[in-house]
């Protein structure tokens, strides 16, 4: 079978030649080690730095080259995608004010993590966000709902129609696309949950704002030969939702089934990225119609063996190794990973292996070879235990 051929078996819940393998985010550090060479791709506050600098178009080459290289090299099944800046782009510069601080337009203060090495918030400096007025909220809704979406500079898609031409024939082509978890308003995420409980209309038609937004974008793919999207909107934290099962259900789902419903229609599958716990709604995310589920947070109380019993018959499952194993583990614990999640998700297919989120700073680069290693020697359709050696 052909990396693609694979996931739609997959995917279809059908037994594919061999488990395929996909990640949604994989950070610079994982190229850097797997390819032997240095990149810009996914180098957090070095990216950011080369679009303050005007290099735009050497950040997009590197995307080019080096995701493409990347997944020939670790044999993935998927690739993932999206648009990238236009041409041109160069944005301001931030005021720095030591080696790891910056200042933002609006006075806040952002820092370089030590962990992640992104540009991070890291002290709010304006007053809290007033509440928007339910009128300006209605008008803004009628606008949407009467307009046509807008289209983006062609030169957004550079980075999509390169894979598609060079690689769009033998594997699954995935675009990172908009998504709505909890919509609502403030500056800092306790403030947007807080504000949601404290002013549930308005956050209503937030929802409602943001959820016709994301089902009218679909049309900007309508003439992109892609495989599939994924919406990536987090609905939990590592103990449960975010928001209540009651809010999920009348407000947000609605928009999810009309996403997936519209990206069915199109031909598309819809795989949906979610971290956190959300057990109270996992059977709700397969009726809204996704294809697959991933960023199963094991760590967060989401276990494959009772997810496959569960939704599996609806949803593929895409995960399997821990994401802290591949940062803080070692070989051994990637096998016992692979080993539970072959035997119980895995077996008549709806199974793709992946990180339980991404393969991040820090991961260390034998986890990831044996990532490999596992998928090759022991993912080999019929799934047999006695391989897992």
């Amino acid at each position: 079978m052909t990396p693609k051929e694979r996931v739609y078996a997959t995917l279809e819940h059908r037994e594919p030649d061999r488990i395929p393998w996909g990640e949604h985010s994989i950070d610079y550090n994982v190229y850097e080690d797997i390819l032997g060479r240095k990149t810009l791709v996914q180098s957090k506050f070095r990216e950011t730095k080369a679009y303050w600098d005007g290099r735009r178009d050497e950040v997009v080459e590197a995307i080019k080259r080096d995701r493409l290289d990347l997944i020939h090299a670790l044999e993935m099944d998927i690739v993932f995608v999206s648009r990238v800046p236009p041409k041109g782009y160069h944005p301001q510069p931030l005021e720095q004010l030591d080696e790891v601080t910056f200042r933002d337009g609006a006075g806040d203060l952002l820092r370089i993590s030590a962990s992640t090495h992104d540009l991070m918030p890291y002290q709010i400096n304006r007053p809290p966000a007033a509440p928007p007025k339910i009128e300006d909220l209605e008008a803004q809704l009628e606008r949407v709902e009467h307009e046509e979406v807008g289209r983006p500079d062609e030169s957004e898609w550079e980075v999509v129609r390169h894979f598609l031409r060079e690689v769009g024939d033998t594997h699954f082509i995935l675009v990172m696309s908009g998504d709505i978890a909890f919509p609502s308003f403030g500056h800092t995420e306790e403030d947007r949950l807080i504000n949601l409980a404290l002013y549930p209309k308005e956050c209503a038609l937030l929802t409602k704002l943001a959820g016709s937004c994301m089902v009218k974008g679909l049309d900007l793919y309508k003439d992109l030969p892609i495989d599939g999207v994924m919406p990536c909107g987090d609905l939990g934290h590592s103990t449960g939702l975010l928001a209540s099962p009651k809010w999920y259900r009348e407000h947000v789902w609605p928009w999810h089934k009309a996403y997936c419903d519209k990206a069915h229609a199109m031909g598309l599958k819809v795989l949906k990225h979610c971290c956190g716990n959300v057990n109270e709604v996992v059977d709700d995310l397969a009726s809204a119609g996704y294809d697959a589920y991933e960023g199963i947070q094991h760590s967060g109380g989401m276990d494959l063996q009772d997810l496959k019993k569960r939704v599996g018959d609806r949803m593929t499952l895409w995960g399997g190794i821990w994401h802290e194993h591949i940062i803080l583990g070692d070989v051994e614990s990637i096998r016992n990973d692979a080993r539970y999640a072959f035997k119980h998700a895995a077996p008549g297919g709806g199974f793709i292996m992946g990180s339980s989120h991404s393969l991040a700073v820090d991961a260390k680069k034998e986890n990831i070879l044996e990532m490999k290693r596992v998928r090759d020697a022991w993912g080999v359709y019929p799934i047999e235990e006695d391989r897992f050696v």
